[in-house]
């Protein structure tokens, strides 16, 4: 193929081209290599430094104490939840341990027990021995281990005198399993070996192990390559957390998942994630100060690129936006249309503004009517007296209705952002959650491998309903969110024949079940779902509520009676009376409660948090 201006394409297969002599090259396309590039140029305009990512320090401090604790969402090749429990099994303390770490990631060298035996040799170090003196310079860095294909090549150099060609070949033939070829160089290699005074049973044994390695042999050039830039971006965030994850969220702005995943990696690393901002927002998600980012307005759903420049460049030009119908007024209605306004009034874009998000809402079509007209005028010539403060009350106005409800809001924001940021449905009972060791979806992942059992919290935020092949029974595949991030859920046909009413898009519920690991993504197979109201009722067995003398003597009854009869229930209360001498005894209250977060944090500021318990059935 020609293209029009001289360039040739042809489409032949690398054995073929090989064959005559030519090199078949890969290019790998990066985006990566972007958020590189954008966290530069941010680290620049904030920080007015010149970051050269090549010539960074490649045993940092820092790095590698982010390596060593595993905090690597977000770094390239190392974010996986796998490849984080290597890191923190392995510690690494140097580059090579990265290269040695990408090349080990694989399905044959995990299976084989190859990993577990790098990591103990470099825990170890006497228990790293070489067959041959002459393996050692060639095995160190992989602590007596052949992990990658070069170490092939350059044994059968070293020690049979194997010409790089030979070598190269031996490499091809190993990894591609061709016994014919492996005989015939076994051979040579042991003839090469002995030749050069090794005995041949040390020879023999030596090839026996490249014969076993070969096959899981990686090349190391490319696990370098990716490794450095594992490492700078490990370094950026690192050291420039806020520039690094500004870039990061920008390079994944159109993946609802990934911007969940790292704006919850963000408040962990106590960087502020602010809402759109028609005043403040750019295109991109930007830093703002020393540890916040602003969302991007980019990211906003039906805000295009080139409404977006509209907006920054009036802004840029005459200054802040004073009201919604200063906005409207000021920019040209093709650009910026109801729909628009409509996603970033949800958006909570204008919030800085002073009126409700349902207000603003509501007075939508007066004040882009209003703007439109006087935008009429303007192109008609037709002067105004007082323009344009003359009709902004009246296109303005302060439309009496109440501000939608908070599940609206978020809900609202959810539609238009992908996910919530000023809030979250969950927030409502995370201290009663907290309190019942709930653990959080992301932090299933980190559980240790034998604990299965476990239970969490979070929202439905897919469903799908569907019949098991063999019995056409109906189950459901679940997606839990918390503020955390996903966990797929599977709801087997006897569990959701028991709690299937439960389960409804947006609903928040608590689920009991165990841990699915044999794949990459972990699952969670469900055995009960509580809706998230019942929880108390459901997991709690009693209420423990410890009085001292001194709590006796001023009448604290007189306190506890009122509380709980503002919470009827049928979950117990036990008083367990404490005595002069130490003594305790223990008495059932009349009346059961509804244990909710209020009623426990009232309990804690009478009795204080450690005389008030709760028992798990």
């Amino acid at each position: 193929y020609r293209a029009s201006e001289g360039q040739m394409t042809t489409g032949y297969t690398m054995t073929a081209l090989e064959k005559i002599g030519l090199l078949k090259m890969d290019f790998l396309g990066l985006k990566t290599l972007t958020v590189i590039s954008e966290a530069v140029k941010i680290i620049k305009r904030t920080h007015a430094l010149d970051v050269d990512i090549n010539t960074i320090d490649l045993v940092d401090k820092k790095t590698y104490e982010l390596f060593a604790q595993a905090n690597t969402l977000g770094v390239f090749q190392l974010e996986s939840s796998g490849m984080r429990e290597l890191l923190r099994k392995l510690k690494p303390d140097k580059f090579e341990d990265i290269v040695a770490l990408l090349a080990l990631y694989r399905p044959g060298p995990l299976g084989s027990g190859m990993v577990d035996d790098f990591i103990k040799r470099k825990r170890n170090g006497a228990d790293v021995s070489y067959d041959h003196p002459l393996l050692e310079p060639v095995l160190k860095d992989t602590y007596g281990i052949i992990l990658y294909q070069e170490q092939v090549m350059r044994i059968t150099n070293v020690l049979a005198g194997f010409s790089l060609a030979q070598a190269d070949l031996m490499r091809r033939a190993m990894g591609k399993k061709d016994p014919a070829i492996i005989e015939n160089l076994k051979k040579t290699f042991i003839d090469g070996a002995t030749a050069q005074g090794i005995g041949r049973k040390v020879a023999e044994k030596i090839f026996g192990l490249i014969e076993y390695f070969a096959g899981y042999g990686f090349n190391k050039s490319h696990s370098a390559a990716y490794a450095l830039i594992s490492v700078q971006t490990a370094f950026l965030k690192a050291n420039y957390p806020v520039a690094f994850m500004a870039a990061l969220l920008t390079s994944e702005k159109d993946d609802t998942d990934k911007v969940v995943q790292y704006i919850t990696e963000a408040k962990r690393m106590k960087i502020n994630i602010l809402p759109p901002d028609i005043n403040e927002s750019y295109a991109q998600f930007t830093v703002v100060g020393d540890r916040s980012i602003r969302f991007g307005l980019c990211a906003v759903k039906n805000v295009g690129e080139a409404a977006v420049a509209a907006i920054i460049e009036e802004r840029r030009k005459n200054g802040p936006f004073r009201t919604l119908f200063n906005f409207c007024e000021r920019l040209d209605a093709r650009s910026v249309n109801r729909r628009l306004l409509e996603s970033l009034v949800k958006c909570g874009a204008f919030d800085h503004l002073g009126q409700t998000r349902a207000a603003l809402a509501a007075s939508l079509e007066q004040v882009m009517n209003a703007a439109s007209a006087l935008q009429k005028d303007r192109q008609s010539g037709q002067m105004l007296l007082f323009e344009p403060a003359a009709a902004a009350p009246a296109a303005s106005p302060r439309v009496p209705v109440p501000e939608w409800s908070q599940a609206q809001l978020l809900a609202f924001e959810k539609e238009m952002l992908g996910f919530y940021i000023t809030a979250h449905p969950l927030d409502a009972y995370q201290k009663i959650l907290q309190r019942y060791g709930i653990c959080a979806v992301a932090d299933a992942a980190r559980l240790p491998r034998e604990q299965s059992e476990i239970t969490v919290a979070g929202i439905v935020e897919a469903l799908k309903t569907t019949f098991t092949k063999k019995t056409g029974e109906k189950m459901a595949i679940i997606r839990l969110e918390d503020r955390a991030g996903f966990l797929e859920t599977l709801v087997f046909p006897e569990t959701y024949s028991k709690y299937g009413a439960y389960l409804a898009e947006e609903a928040v519920v608590v689920i009991q079940g165990k841990l699915d690991r044999r794949e990459e993504a972990l699952k969670l197979i469900a055995s009960r779902i509580i809706p998230v109201t019942d929880v108390s009722r459901a997991l709690i067995e009693s209420v423990r509520l410890v009085l001292t003398p001194e709590d006796m003597r001023t009448n604290i009854f007189a306190q506890l009676k009122p509380l709980l009869s503002e919470y009827p229930g049928s979950t117990m209360v036990h008083l367990v009376m404490k005595t002069e001498r130490g003594q305790a005894v223990r008495v059932k209250a009349s009346a059961g409660v509804t244990v909710e977060s209020k009623l426990l944090d009232r309990l804690e500021s009478i009795l204080g948090k450690d005389d008030v318990a709760i028992t798990l059935k």
